[in-house]
Parts: C-alpha cells; sequence; structure tokens
C-alpha cells in the first residue's frame, strides 16, 4: 500500500503526520511531497525516506497512491498562501486514492460546521482513519 502525505508551508502538519504514521506503521511504503523545499525538509528530518518537492511529483504520486493525506487545501486551487497550482488540485482530486483532508480553517478556507478542534486531536484521527483503511484492505 502506497501513502502519500501532502504539505505546503513550513510543513509542520506533514512532520506530526509523518512521525505518526511511521510510529505506527513502521513498514509502510510512504512518501512525503511537499510543495516547497521548507515543507519537504521538516518530513525529512520527521523520518521520511521518500521525500519530494513540487508540483510534478505531486502530480505523479497521485496516480501511484491508494491513501493520500494532507490538509483540505491540497484539493482547493491557490490555496496555502498561493502554494497549490491548479495542476496539484486536480490531480489530488481525480486520483483513485483514498483522500484523507485534514480539517484546517485557514488560508481563506473556512470549513463549516468544525470547532476549533487541536491539531493532535486531528493527527490521531486521521491516524485511526488510515488504520480502518489498512485493516480493511489486509482482511
Amino acid at each position: 500500500m502506497n501513502i502519500t502525505i501532502i504539505d505546503g508551508q513550513g510543513g509542520q502538519l506533514g512532520a506530526q503526520l509523518t512521525k505518526e504514521v511511521l510510529l505506527r506503521f513502521p513498514d509502510i511504503n510512504l512518501t512525503v511531497i511537499g510543495t516547497n523545499t521548507i515543507a519537504t525538509s521538516a518530513m525529512l528530518k520527521a523520518g521520511a525516506k521518500n521525500a519530494a518537492t513540487g508540483e510534478n511529483p505531486i502530480v505523479v504520486a497521485c496516480r501511484k497512491s491508494d491513501v493520500i493525506i494532507g490538509p483540505v487545501g491540497i484539493v482547493i486551487a491557490d490555496s496555502l498562501h498561493g502554494e497549490i497550482t491548479e495542476k496539484m488540485a486536480v490531480a489530488v482530486g481525480k486520483s483513485d486514492a483514498v483522500r484523507i483532508l485534514i480539517p484546517m480553517n485557514k488560508c481563506d478556507n473556512l470549513i463549516a460546521g468544525i470547532t476549533h478542534t487541536n491539531t493532535k486531536k486531528l493527527i490521531d484521527d486521521t491516524i485511526d482513519k488510515l488504520k480502518n483503511i489498512l485493516d480493511s484492505n489486509c482482511c
């Protein structure tokens, strides 16, 4: 199973996700992709082994991924302060992968019905969803 984490800005969400995914699923095939080098670097420091930066790696990974994880902005062109290109958003949106989108109320994209939940709770829920996906494909 190919898991891809996509993040931008400073990569802190992606770094936290990377740590948790590797801790809980150490044998997983994980690729991390930053929209910029700072985000990629943060995810590498968190323990990722396979990493890339930029638009084309996101497009390619979306064709090969079984699960894509990232902030909801990865499916909205021009989000993350303009870091998500239209091509990136379309690639994530059209991917056959299961998408676990984390509802971050930032960068002019507000999600109704989402209260101020701390990032730790969002990451825990993301890991639980990933576990359910992995468990359903393993049995």
